[in-house]
């Protein structure tokens, strides 16, 4: 019997949670742990994977709900996985934010159109345009050990893209930006397919031009081994040779000439 997929929403009221259930269980009419667990009782065997958003916040549907499917586990009255994973909105085809949100792990696994954001840290000098790149960590499961944008990260549900640029550039880098700094210069798609990772973003692409000094950055060790300044030129000429091994998207550099111009 294949998995049945559930996702559990901490940010969605219980009559949300408890319908996104039922109509996970094949449209049940589910709303209470008791109905839960009578419809458990009357379908042995099945198998469930369980998906908790992340956030760090109550909430009594999802927590009595996993309460009873634990039980009836143990029970071996069914399979169960429970997966705690970021939930991020998804984008509709005319390329709209929509309240409708989905596991990451599940996101990437079936290619699903996502928002993400890009920030590029720039400064000029000697008549150049220079960019920090930061270096992927070697834990990372997309592209390790390669050089990339400055910042990046998902826009996790309810969140905006701005505030998730500070948010992302905060945790990646240590370095405090107000939003009012984030010049927007552009939305991109990208679509990369790694294997059995299918990463399909709507980008919104960011500009900072504050100085810095990366002496006093505090990188986030899981996500970034290490940062350097490269001029946008010289990285334009070297990009299709094997001694710059990055993933760096041609077109971004592009937008960053056409922006600072």
């Amino acid at each position: 019997m294949d998995d049945i997929e559930i996702f559990l929403n901490r940010l969605f009221p219980d009559k949300k949670v408890y319908e996104s259930l039922s109509k996970a269980l094949g449209d049940a009419d589910i709303s209470s742990s008791e109905e839960l667990g009578a419809f458990i009782e009357q379908h042995h065997g099945l198998s469930l994977k369980v998906y908790v958003s992340n956030e760090e916040i109550k909430n009594k549907a999802v927590d009595e709900i996993t309460e009873v499917l634990e039980k009836y586990a143990a029970e071996n009255k069914l399979s169960l996985a429970i997966i705690v994973d970021e939930f991020l909105n998804l984008i509709d085809n005319e390329a709209h934010l929509t309240s409708q949100a989905k596991p990451r792990s599940l996101v990437h696994r079936d290619g699903d159109l996502h928002p993400a954001v890009h920030i590029w840290i720039i400064k000029r000098k000697d008549m150049g345009i220079y960019v920090l790149l930061q270096k992927r960590s070697h834990e990372k499961d997309i592209n390790p050990d390669c050089f990339d944008v400055s910042a990046a990260g998902h826009v996790s549900q309810g969140e905006e893209f701005r505030s998730s640029a500070v948010r992302e550039t905060a945790e990646e880098l240590g370095l405090k930006i107000h939003g009012s700094k984030l010049e927007l210069i552009g939305l991109h798609k990208f679509y990369n397919d790694d294997g059995d990772i299918h990463d399909h973003e709507l980008r919104a692409v960011y500009l900072c031009r504050e100085p810095l000094d990366t002496d006093h950055l505090k990188l986030q060790k899981s996500e970034v081994s290490e940062v350097c300044w490269a001029e946008v030129d010289e990285m334009l000429a070297s990009m299709g040779t094997s001694d710059f091994q990055h993933c760096i998207d041609l077109t971004e550099l592009q937008m960053i000439k056409k922006a600072v111009f």
